[in-house]
């Protein structure tokens, strides 16, 4: 299965390892992925091996072909010769403007990601269940019962401002919830900053590895966060979240709909109308104001806090 991608797109083609797993249940199943995402990978029970593998570079295979090679990367000739490249007697790839000659369903652009790669495996007659997007358990965290905001983003087009969210940790720790700060590790900066200016404990900006931010979402009382992977590991572990989108639509990339202790917060039209590796914050995410977060983090916090909010 190659999916050489970040954390957000390794989490959203969960339940795809899942009917995979259950499709050939006496094989090993691979992921080529980026190593980092190994402890994840152990946390899905459907993926027993992880091989590196960097995006769209060739997989480093030895031994005989795999019985099954899955294209769950791209929809274009760039994905598909690395899943070629294995000589599986059988391989499932989508066919697209790029690759029409493909033996494939045609894919849809406006797809959400989920949903996106279930279907290509209904095609080749493995069931799969959109829904089945939990985790296991990665064990306990120390900051369990946190309200864990994320205002980094790999891109600075769906970065929020660092300001707002300043503003929202600081109105969420006067009403008493504990407040803490995750990012990447290049996001240290940004993290310390805004704990800074929200007047939190500079150990409120936090380090971490993948394991214990997965830890730390699980056992969370809520996580406000932008589109990022961190979003989707709110999703994976049931808890409440609010996502800050912008130059893409939640309808392709935001939480399940119908589960209300999700709340996804974007003023746009259309799928893409955006630039998502964009150098400025994308102005639809500018239209999010800091009280219309924390009226969504009101919604999704339980028990409701009484004290007046102040920002």
């Amino acid at each position: 299965m190659l999916r050489a991608l970040g954390l957000g797109d390794f989490l959203t083609a969960v339940p795809a390892y899942r009917a995979l797993r259950a499709a050939y249940p006496g094989h090993e199943t691979i992921l080529a992925a980026p190593s980092m995402l190994a402890p994840l990978a152990e946390l899905t029970g459907a993926i027993d091996r992880l091989l590196p593998a960097g995006e769209l570079e060739p997989v480093a295979w030895s031994g005989p072909p795999p019985e099954v090679a899955v294209d769950l990367h791209g929809n274009g000739p760039a994905s598909h010769q690395v899943v070629e490249a294995l000589s599986a007697p059988l391989t499932m790839l989508y066919a697209s403007p790029q690759a029409p000659d493909a033996k494939g369903p045609w894919w849809d652009p406006g797809e959400h990601e989920v949903t996106r790669w279930c279907r290509l495996l209904e095609w080749y007659g493995v069931r799969a269940d959109p829904g089945d997007l939990r985790l296991r358990s990665p064990g306990p965290s120390p900051y369990a019962g946190a309200v864990v905001l994320h205002p980094g983003a790999a891109s600075a087009g769906r970065r929020w401002p660092a300001g707002r969210f300043a503003a929202v940790a600081r109105a969420l720790a006067r009403e008493g919830h504990r407040v803490v700060l995750t990012g990447a590790p290049d996001e240290r900066d940004l993290t310390r900053r805004v704990a800074a200016e929200a007047g939190l404990p500079s150990d409120a900006a936090l380090e971490t590895t993948l394991t214990e931010l997965a830890a730390l979402v699980a056992s969370a009382r809520a996580v406000i966060s932008n589109d990022t992977g961190t979003s989707h590991l709110a999703t994976a572990y049931g808890t409440p979240s609010v996502t800050l989108f912008g130059p893409v639509s939640p309808a392709l990339w935001g939480p399940p709909p119908g589960r209300p202790e999700h709340v996804a917060l974007w003023h746009g039209t259309g799928d893409r109308p955006g630039d998502a590796h964009g150098t400025e914050t994308d102005p639809r995410l500018l239209r999010i104001s800091v009280e219309e977060v924390l009226d969504a983090a009101s919604r999704v916090l339980t028990p409701p806090r009484g004290t007046p909010r102040t920002t």
